[in-house]
């Protein structure tokens, strides 16, 4: 069976802490065998989050790296409260939103920071799923990015 744990592992990358509500949600709800994770931003090792305006803040690189930090904030979220990145079997849908001036195009290259990382802890296969990269005015607190997502989750 593939392990994501370890593929994770591999990557020599490291878990910020999972973020705690700053409204009125859940981080996270499980409904059967699906995994819905709220939107999250992109939280540092020191709890500050990456903060920006792509095309005017911070170029498309620095979006692309900022969008890897929420996917490692998405992850973090599944490990302190799942336990383990093994318990998702797959990726079904990702939702990218980017924080943008009115010029900037380049939405999928931005949320491919997320994607990518998912792809090399689940495997191309059950990494990859369905998305939306959109731009956005304006996003909480200014951050670059924020990306809500659904998992399919093993069965037991």
């Amino acid at each position: 069976m593939y392990n994501a744990d370890e593929q994770f592992e591999k990557l020599g990358l490291t878990l910020p802490p999972a973020p705690a509500p700053l409204g009125v949600y859940k981080p996270y709800l499980i409904d059967g065998k699906y995994l819905y994770l709220s939107g999250h931003g992109p939280v540092q090792d020191d709890k500050s989050l990456i903060i920006g305006r792509i095309g005017s803040d911070m170029d498309a690189d620095a979006g692309k790296l900022a969008a890897r930090q929420v996917g490692l904030t998405m992850l973090s979220t599944i490990k302190t409260n799942l336990g383990s990145l093994n318990k998702v079997k797959r990726v079904i849908k990702v939702l990218g939103m980017v924080n943008c001036t009115p010029e900037f195009e380049k939405h999928p290259f931005i949320i491919n920071g997320a994607s990518e990382l998912f792809a090399q802890v689940w495997g191309e296969e059950n990494g990859v799923g369905v998305r939306s990269a959109v731009g956005f005015g304006s996003l909480p607190d200014n951050i670059p990015v924020e990306i809500e997502a659904l998992f399919e989750l093993h069965e037991g």
